[in-house]
């Protein structure tokens, strides 16, 4: 075989393998969907689930028609209800047990429009109870006291959920073992006080033994306090209260009976509309249970809405214990403190 026959062959065969790597890439290119197609699969996904049952028992993988039965199922053990995406017009009461109501994907589960006992989408009683990744929606009844979640026994923790246009987001009876934690939620146009009812409000807790809301978010009340607690201890840390857009709204924090702890880092406006401006915070403003001392109310930052002029307080105390106000930054008609 001459040079030139060989050094052909060797040209031939890399044209072959050019050929080769090319179809390859195609093949691979045509096998990548699109946005579109992306779009679509996601859709198809979730309306697949939907058609499934939407409340699965993590532990067990089976799933049920209705949310009761899923709790049910757990009874007085452990367990997590992991719900699909889609709007659902039920709710559930937990009487035993710990149980985790998760969303399968944060923020795509909504809970509209139907209560428990008249009462709540989750009334809850057992242990504990988690709430994760869920909205909570349009939970009105003829007492004014409809919420996304009801707890009646045992700890709390909520955590990326959303409470909007309902009377309230979330009530609590008095238990004094009790903790609640909330982390990273939302509460949108909740509260009032109106109908010759007594008030509503965006969270209301009894007599608990703590109460933390960390980097959550209210905004937009329609009457009562946005955060009312008579718990004994708080943390509210690294959050924001926007009442520019505020209907008829008090407080933005009411310590009802007093409490020590920590409000630190957090961000207020008020707005123009208010039923009751004295005050951002009020402490034993319905008497003195709890003492107050210790409380450290530092690191704010608190405005009345731009182009708004009056004279209000920071934080109005009526218990005489000794709180500890640090620094705080405050706009114009904003006085620090106050006893009342």
């Amino acid at each position: 075989m001459d040079m030139e026959t060989r050094l052909n062959r060797r040209l031939n065969r890399h044209r072959a393998s050019r050929q080769r790597l090319m179809l390859l890439a195609l093949g691979v290119l045509a096998a990548i969907p699109t946005g579109a197609l992306l779009a679509q699969k996601a859709q198809a996904q979730i309306a697949q689930t939907q058609a499934a049952a939407p409340y699965t028992v993590v532990e067990t993988g089976q799933g049920y028609d209705r949310l009761q039965d899923a709790i049910n199922a757990i009874d007085t053990g452990t367990g997590t209800i992991r719900i699909a995406p889609g709007t659902w017009h039920d709710c559930g009461v937990q009487p035993h047990g710990s149980i985790a109501f998760v969303a399968q994907v944060p923020g795509q589960s909504i809970f509209d429009g139907t209560v428990c006992e008249g009462k709540a989408a989750l009334v809850l009683r057992g242990r504990s109870s988690r709430v994760e990744g869920l909205i909570f929606q349009n939970l009105k009844i003829g007492d004014g006291n409809g919420a996304g979640i009801r707890l009646e026994g045992g700890d709390l923790t909520v955590r990326e959920d959303w409470f909007r246009d309902s009377d309230e987001g979330i009530l609590s009876a008095n238990n004094l073992s009790g903790h609640a934690v909330i982390e990273q939620s939302t509460f949108t146009r909740l509260g009032r006080c109106d109908r010759g009812l007594s008030c509503a409000h965006s969270i209301y807790f009894g007599e608990l033994a703590s109460l933390a809301v960390r980097r959550s978010r209210f905004e937009q009340g329609m009457g009562g306090h946005y955060v009312k607690s008579h718990a004994a201890q708080i943390e509210v840390t690294d959050s924001s209260f926007d009442d520019s857009r505020g209907h008829t709204t008090n407080y933005m924090i009411d310590l009802s009976i007093g409490a020590s702890g920590l409000i630190a880092r957090n961000w207020f406006v008020q707005g123009a509309d208010k039923e009751n401006y004295s005050t951002f915070i009020a402490n034993a403003a319905e008497g003195h249970k709890h003492s107050a001392a210790g409380l450290v109310i530092r690191d704010n930052t608190a405005r009345l809405v731009p182009g708004l002029a009056r004279q209000t307080t920071f934080v109005a105390d009526w218990s005489g214990d000794g709180i500890q106000m640090g620094p705080n930054a405050l706009g114009p008609g904003v006085a620090q403190f106050a006893r009342r």
